[in-house]
């Protein structure tokens, strides 16, 4: 049984593709969706920056919380986490506290040089997640012709 359903965004359409199938997992066992974008540390540890945090704090709080309005126009509960960190450890620290049974999230599914380049965020959860992780394949203009 799922209670509780990490989807972790990136501000990104791309992203958001991953809230379609976690909306259906949520509707057909009553879990509820926790939606969550991660805000990069300030660049220098330590470095005063003031208003330079607030400013991207709001909008990841603005944006997750028209998504979340959404999906409680649809029915489905979704609640919202804009933590400060690196990406992967930061889905991976909320699921753990959360105590999240799924984690969805959209991969580009690079392959070959580009992912030894840039990693992705998709394969460290695959690796570390304290649960279990539904990669949904995000394609440019829809899913290739079959």
């Amino acid at each position: 049984m799922l209670n509780t359903i990490l989807v972790p965004l990136d501000g990104s359409p791309l992203a958001e593709l991953a809230l379609r199938p976690a909306e259906a997992l949520a509707r057909a066992t009553g879990a509820r969706l926790v939606l969550l974008h991660a805000l990069p540390d300030p660049p220098v540890a330590g470095l005063d920056t003031g208003g330079c945090q607030v400013a991207p704090l709001g909008a990841a709080e603005r944006y997750l919380g028209r998504l979340a309005g959404r999906l409680a126009e649809r029915g489905v509960v979704a609640t919202t986490e804009a933590p400060r960190g690196d990406a992967a450890a930061a889905i991976g620290a909320a699921a753990g506290r959360l105590g999240a049974d799924l984690i969805v999230l959209t991969t580009h599914g690079r392959g070959g040089l580009g992912r030894w380049v840039y990693g992705t965020v998709a394969e460290a959860l695959l690796r570390r997640a304290p649960a279990p992780v539904l990669p949904v394949r995000a394609w440019r203009g829809g899913p290739p012709a079959h």
